[in-house]
């Protein structure tokens, strides 16, 4: 199977908006309202732009496997929105979207990267342990229609 990596564009919502729904229903009691809560979906690309960020995804014959995006501000990376579907894991989706973060954040010269991460997802708490993220004890908690509780997790790119 080949993956392509490429900007998103805000034409890739429905698929978007079905890889994300799709992992949110791995996990009891996740809820996508994409239209309260997460509108942004509908125009991925231009709300990454606005925030001074980017946005990509990942496909596999023109379906949408794998997203991960990034907001900038004061020489801060936040780390959104990275999901793979469950039946594209482990061939180091997740690892290419982290890289693609990483490399922009480098490249931006920014301080440091950091992401708010459901509890709920311990897959992607390895991922980010694995890769020199640290945290996972500081949460907070949402107004959300899953009751969503989040872990705060960061790596630092200082040099020294």
């Amino acid at each position: 199977m080949t993956i392509q990596y490429r900007s998103a564009l805000d034409s890739d919502a429905s698929g978007l908006i079905q890889l994300i729904a799709k992992c949110y229903g791995e996990y009891e009691g996740c809820i996508l309202d994409v239209d309260q809560e997460e509108p942004q979906l509908n125009y991925i690309a231009s709300y990454f732009k606005e925030k001074n960020g980017q946005f990509w995804v990942a496909e596999t014959q023109k379906r949408i496997v794998g997203s991960v995006g990034y907001t900038y501000l004061d020489g801060i990376f936040e780390l959104k929105h990275l999901y793979v579907d469950s039946e594209t894991r482990r061939q180091g989706i997740a690892s290419r979207l982290c890289d693609l973060v990483e490399a922009a954040a480098i490249e931006r010269k920014a301080e440091a990267i950091i992401l708010w991460t459901d509890t709920r997802f311990h897959q992607a708490h390895s991922l980010y342990e694995l890769r020199g993220y640290t945290g996972g004890t500081r949460s907070r908690t949402l107004q959300d229609l899953s009751n969503t509780i989040e872990y705060y997790y960061e790596k630092s790119l200082r040099v020294g």
